[in-house]
């Protein structure tokens, strides 16, 4: 017999080096974690909340029979002088206000307009209207793309944090379930908070990285990547399902037809794209033929009735309900009425069908108001985890120095997880060029700083 001890087997990948990357991660990605969470939450209610602003409008006393819906075009154009139709909303009951959009130049107004005196009673820029507004404070901070690429970054970051997070947490050498499933209360504030931290994201960690992933083809980088690779791979379509970016990038990117209304997550705008400008009074003569074609159809709402773009006589009929595998695009002769084309969900390509469901589910209007609870307790639970991890750091932190783990002396970076990396960088590509840019940084400016590596905990050479 040989008295030689086997060599314990190193863990894959290194405890301590995943510990930094989940640190430094969540150092970066907490901030913006807890504000898209709040953000996020809030619009998860946009149906809820448009309702309730709209109640004043929802329920006129009527008198008499309702005017056609091209008057109400007419006066509509006429508070907003100068302006082109682009949407006709079918009313939500008889006794609702009609709502139409027009654009003048770069702005488009939602124009409230009684049914029977054709009386103006609001007036609203779509940019201004309050869902709209939280929708932009989610999807880019209203700092337009450069905005949105912020929000990437720190969502690919998160999607990092979560992944090095349950690697950390997942049970080892025989634990039982306590401080895995659910907390231990007595054995003081410093495990309390750990547990809390920890058991929270082993509940919610697969629901919040289903929330980041659905909302990366909206952004700019992202989405304009996921183009690219569609083109490359012959799987892109004229106009996607979806829109990406700013809106003042979206002219060439909004599908579902030239002259559809929509406001989409992750930065899209009504209107994409372009009308006629037409000085004739009998211009909308033909939308009560198309509302009399839609209206007995019974699509989800919103419905949306759009005129002809330029080069076109058609015009189009959207459901623009955020659940969106119910959606349904007409084409709408512009003589007759008559449907030419009808695409619905089944019609689309099988990843924009994907992608649709992964938006529907992340605005929570997929399965209804179960789904909205669902994601607000995800949203709940990553900002439980941001705060309960800011606690743990707080305490723990030893005085005049950030507080990083200490890394591993001498480690070096296996094949298996430089492949782990590479692929995640090929995935996230702003990962992937924030992580080359901070090692650089690192390499080159950081560790040359002594106060600054000392601070930062760079005094050894580490994969992490």
């Amino acid at each position: 017999m040989t008295s030689e001890k086997a060599t314990p087997r190193k863990p894959w990948p290194d405890y301590r080096a995943v510990w930094r990357w989940h640190f430094y991660a969540g150092l970066f990605c907490i901030p913006f974690v807890i504000f898209l969470a709040i953000t996020g939450s809030i619009y998860l209610f946009r149906p809820q909340i448009e309702a309730w602003l709209d109640r004043p409008y929802d329920h006129l006393i009527l008198t008499g029979h309702r005017t056609t819906a091209e008057a109400q075009v007419k006066a509509a154009l006429a508070a907003v002088p100068g302006s082109v139709l682009q949407a006709y909303e079918l009313p939500k009951s008889t006794d609702a206000a009609a709502q139409i959009i027009v654009k003048h130049q770069a702005d488009e107004t939602r124009v409230y307009v009684h049914p029977e005196t054709l009386q103006i009673l609001k007036t609203v820029k779509e940019k201004d209207r309050l869902m709209m507004v939280i929708f932009f404070l989610h999807g880019e901070f209203l700092l337009g793309n450069p905005g949105s690429v912020i929000v990437e970054l720190a969502a690919s970051w998160a999607i990092i944090m979560l992944v090095t997070g349950l690697y950390l947490w997942w049970p080892r050498q025989g634990r039982g379930l306590a401080g895995v499933l659910y907390p231990r209360l007595g054995g003081g504030t410093r495990l309390f908070w750990r547990d809390l931290h920890a058991v929270t994201g082993v509940w919610i960690s697969s629901l919040a990285l289903f929330l980041l992933l659905t909302g990366l083809p909206w952004a700019y980088v992202w989405g304009n990547y996921l183009k690219e690779v569609r083109h490359l791979t012959g799987t892109d379509i004229v106009k996607q399902d979806w829109p990406i970016g700013h809106p003042s990038d979206q002219a060439e990117q909004t599908a579902v037809g030239p002259s559809v209304v929509s406001s989409e997550h992750a930065a899209h705008m009504p209107g994409a794209g372009k009308h006629k400008t037409v000085e004739s009074p009998e211009a909308y003569v033909a939308i009560d033929t198309m509302v009399s074609t839609v209206a007995p159809l019974n699509l989800a709402p919103p419905v949306l009735i759009s005129p002809p773009a330029e080069g076109s006589s058609n015009w189009t009929a959207k459901s623009d309900t955020q659940n969106r595998p119910q959606r349904v695009t007409l084409t709408l002769d512009g003589a007759t009425g008559v449907i030419l084309k009808r695409e619905g969900f089944g019609d689309h390509h099988p990843i924009d069908q994907i992608v649709d469901f992964g938006v529907a589910a992340h605005e929570g209007q997929l399965f209804g108001w179960p789904n909205q609870l669902l994601n607000v307790l995800t949203a709940l639970g990553l900002i439980l985890m941001s705060v309960s991890s800011v606690i743990m750091w707080w305490r723990r932190r030893p005085q005049g120095v950030l507080g990083a783990p200490d890394p591993t002396p001498n480690s070096k970076v296996s094949f298996s997880l430089g492949v782990l990396i590479l692929l995640f960088g090929v995935y996230l590509p702003l990962f992937g060029i924030s992580m080359i840019a901070v090692k650089i940084i690192e390499k080159l400016i950081l560790r040359r700083i002594p106060a600054v590596r000392d601070w930062l905990g760079l005094n050894m050479a580490v994969s992490g």
